[in-house]
């Protein structure tokens, strides 16, 4: 009988990961005592003056906190709602075609988005929303004036969202266009011989065989509420839509790299991490309730 390589092994396998998951997000992790004091750079951890929760008063005391917190839970939701909707309608419809080439050539083309980096997309939007972009310009041809998409707090929210639908929901229609092809071809075959229309056999087969996937996707998703994209609105906003468009990502680059207030970046970083913990404990716990999801 060949003898099993030693354990030891599989051990060392894994040490270089280990070492790099220390080195990059243990050690780090000291950094959080910046939130309790009034650190400065020239003092470093262990000399700046220890304030305690200060800094997490001051928070709440400013003017703008309410203002981050309602944009970034605001812009959040409303992604999270749209990048659920748009894919399953988009693979519902996408399943309906016959045609293998055409089919997976759309496929492809909604997917690219995904791979392109904020910096290009916020300077294609850009283009496209200026004053003499394409969209402002095919309004002028109906005769409307130019619509400053770029500099209206109205709109802003809008873009942000619709640009991240249009980066994302390529991918999220593969995860349910995947969900469609495990749902067994006998099923629509005894629909169809029982006289049920494409429309009955969509709501009656279709929909609850995806249940389980949305579910699961959606309760995911509630950890990510207090995520609504630094990469994409930090190459998207201007002074001028800070009232619609300043997340707490976002503020804490300006207060922290910009008006040096380290503690205080500190401090609504760990805020929104500590929340955001908290959400993902109860996505999974929902996810395990209701779409018997299990990652241990």
């Amino acid at each position: 009988m060949k003898k099993q390589p030693f354990a030891l092994h599989y051990h060392l396998m894994l040490l270089p990961g280990i070492v790099l998951l220390i080195l990059f997000s243990v050690v780090p992790m000291f950094g959080v005592t910046i939130a309790f004091q009034n650190f400065k750079p020239n003092l470093g951890f262990w000399r700046s003056e220890w304030v305690g929760l200060d800094n997490f008063r001051y928070l709440f005391e400013l003017p703008d906190s309410r203002k981050i917190f309602f944009n970034t839970i605001y812009i959040a939701v409303l992604k999270i709602v749209a990048n659920l909707a748009v894919p399953v309608l988009f693979a519902l419809l996408l399943n309906e075609v016959r045609t293998v080439l055409f089919k997976r050539s759309v496929q492809t083309i909604v997917y690219l988005p995904h791979f392109l980096s904020w910096v290009i997309l916020a300077g294609i939007i850009t283009d496209l929303l200026s004053m003499d972009g394409l969209i402002n310009q095919l309004l002028a041809v109906f005769g409307m004036e130019p619509i400053m998409f770029m500099a209206s707090n109205n709109w802003f929210p809008g873009i942000v969202v619709a640009s991240d639908v249009w980066k994302e929901f390529g991918f999220g229609t593969i995860v349910y266009l995947a969900a469609l092809t495990g749902i067994s071809p006998a099923l629509y075959e005894a629909a169809a011989i029982d006289g049920a229309s494409r429309l009955q056999q969509l709501r009656y087969i279709t929909l609850p065989s995806l249940k389980p996937t949305i579910i699961l996707l959606a309760t995911l998703s509630l950890g990510n509420v207090l995520n609504a994209g630094f990469d994409q609105i930090f190459n998207l906003y201007n002074p001028l839509v800070y009232d619609s468009g300043d997340i707490i990502d976002t503020y804490v680059y300006r207060a922290g790299l910009l008006q040096v207030q380290y503690g205080l970046a500190t401090a609504v970083g760990l805020l929104k991490s500590v929340i955001s913990f908290v959400l993902i404990i109860l996505s999974y716990v929902l996810a395990s309730k209701f779409a018997n999801y299990r990652i241990f």
